[in-house]
């Protein structure tokens, strides 16, 4: 790997998806490459993107070439809803992006990590950026935002065999009027965030 002294070698994408919803796990995705193939990878991976402005189908097939890519490392880690409840949602995300970048393992200080929104890495990892809208502006968070989006739906649809009554294949666990109704029904799931949903009641 031909790099100038001082130069950082790798970069780091990262990204979180399941924030927000009132059931499953919120999950981080993590997408690293060398600098010296950065170019090379965007070239081929053009049609990365903001996971939330692609559809569906087409964010499995890019999900698929990046996991499928020579050139790239990922992983992906989730927190389940029961520990959401146990520790809240920050410090379960703290503990996602810990545990998806201890599966890369590299050097924090050759690796410079990039992440959207209100993330942040171990304070290890000393040449970090949190970027508002990141997903949007750097590609290697783009394409952890769609290994995240990707990996989490098809939990969820795996969920939906085991739970059929709530219907986590059509809105993930999010709080759609659909996902409310099916909860006054047939109650809580062990999916449920139950800390989210007193938050609700209670507004």
């Amino acid at each position: 790997m031909n790099t100038s002294p001082g130069e950082i070698p790798w970069i780091v994408g990262v990204d979180e998806v399941g924030r927000g919803p009132i059931a499953g796990p919120v999950t981080i995705g993590v997408c690293m490459c060398h600098q010296d193939d950065l170019a090379n990878v965007i070239t081929r991976h053009s049609d990365v993107s903001d996971s939330k402005k692609i559809s569906p189908k087409k964010r499995v097939v890019i999900a698929d070439a990046l996991r499928s890519d020579y050139a790239i490392r990922h992983a992906v880690a989730s927190v389940h809803a029961r520990v959401i409840d146990e520790i809240g949602i920050s410090k379960a995300l703290k503990q996602a992006v810990m545990k998806a970048l201890q599966q890369l393992e590299i050097d924090p200080a050759q690796t410079r990590v990039l992440l959207d929104g209100r993330l942040y890495a171990p304070k290890k990892y000393v040449h970090q950026k949190t970027i508002v809208r990141g997903d949007q502006s750097e590609w290697v968070i783009g394409a952890a935002s769609i290994l995240a989006k990707v990996h989490r739906d098809q939990k969820m649809v795996q969920y939906a065999k085991k739970y059929p009554q709530y219907g986590f294949d059509s809105h993930k666990g999010y709080g759609t009027k659909q996902h409310y109704e099916k909860l006054t029904e047939h109650g809580l799931s062990p999916l449920h965030r139950r800390s989210f949903l007193k938050k609700k009641r209670a507004q």
